[in-house]
């Protein structure tokens, strides 16, 4: 079944065009209208046409501005211009937008089926000559994406990369044996992926699509199950054991207060990669590993000037600070008052 989208501001122009393509084989042409580019690019969003026919002169979007749009964003629609002027520069500027025709208006029977007859014979051709290439960049495209997604336990995101693979191997109807293989790397890549975040280990499930071979939907449930299986081992990995490290890091940070403790070694005391143990830090206490240890720093100082004969400057080298004007700026910062007037609060001279 071959998609076109006719794009034409005047509804009959619209209503004839559309009944001249469909003509032209009934059974594998399925047309749609839209009234300008605008109302054009939003049909795209909704099904995806394989071919356009659209006309320059329209209100909102104009057919040129559409072309050009459709040239930077949906390179494999293919274009045709319908239009009733017949300016060379008009022509000479869709050209560069990768447009395929341009017919004038009014345009006959024969020559419209002349048109999408061209047309789908060089998609078919098309299509038969990508069976079985896959190209590199979509499937390293296709990896980042589905591991970000994957290790943030994004699963609305993960069932809309999960179906855009389906759809796209569908639609070059792969072999069997090149769909396995397509999968069983992508799955592969993906693991290796998760375990080079130094995270936690995951094992590869081994052979879990030779059992569906020669039945690719079979082959996609089975990698869908996979995935899912790896995010369910993540969800069980992070309930265990998120909060031990993040418990023993913040008994560390206490034990050490008068140390310049910087993120990077403390994650590396824990063995976590530092990236992720940030990320681990803020989600279990809500605040940053820095805010955390300020904090901290700052509520010993309040004990420790609550002892008379502690000197200030003491008790800055104490909490980590061998700026004693900086831990004086900070104290106030996160107190409201100096070090000597929180001493005053306190009945302290």
């Amino acid at each position: 079944m071959y998609r076109v989208l006719v794009v034409d501001d005047e509804p009959m122009i619209r209503m004839g065009l559309t009944k001249l393509i469909t003509q032209a084989d009934p059974s594998v042409i399925l047309t749609e209208t839209a009234g300008n580019g605008i109302e054009a690019l939003e049909a795209i969003q909704q099904a995806r046409p394989d071919f356009i026919f659209t006309d320059i002169r329209m209100p909102k979007m104009d057919g040129l501005e559409l072309s050009r749009q459709l040239h930077e964003h949906y390179g494999d629609i293919t274009v045709v211009v319908v239009s009733g002027y017949g300016d060379f520069e008009y022509a000479q500027k869709c050209m560069s937008y990768g447009v395929k025709e341009y017919l004038l208006k009014p345009v006959t029977k024969s020559v419209v089926h002349h048109t999408i007859s061209k047309l789908m014979t060089e998609r078919k051709a098309l299509l038969e000559k990508q069976r079985g290439y896959f190209p590199l960049s979509k499937l390293e495209a296709w990896l980042e994406q589905l591991e970000l997604a994957v290790w943030h336990l994004q699963m609305n995101e993960i069932q809309v990369r999960l179906q855009e693979i389906e759809e796209y191997c569908q639609e070059r109807k792969l072999e069997s044996i090149q769909l396995q293989d397509l999968l069983g790397e992508l799955y592969a890549k993906l693991i290796k992926q998760l375990n080079s975040r130094d995270v936690y280990t995951f094992e590869r499930m081994a052979g879990f699509l030779k059992a569906e071979s020669g039945n690719p939907g079979n082959m996609f449930q089975a990698f869908r199950q996979a995935v899912e299986q790896t995010v369910q081992q993540i969800r069980a990995k992070r309930k265990g054991n998120a909060k031990e490290p993040v418990e023993e890091a913040k008994a560390y940070i206490e034990r050490n207060l008068s140390k310049d403790l910087s993120l990077d070694e403390v994650s590396d005391m824990l063995g976590l990669n530092p990236s992720y143990f940030s990320q681990l830090f803020k989600q279990l206490t809500d605040e940053t590993f820095v805010h955390y240890r300020i904090k901290k720093r700052m509520e010993m100082a309040k004990k420790l000037l609550a002892i008379p004969h502690y000197k200030i400057t003491d008790i800055s080298f104490e909490v980590g600070y061998a700026d004693h004007p900086h831990f004086t700026k900070t104290f106030k910062k996160f107190t409201g008052y100096t070090p000597s007037e929180y001493r005053e609060l306190l009945g302290i001279e």
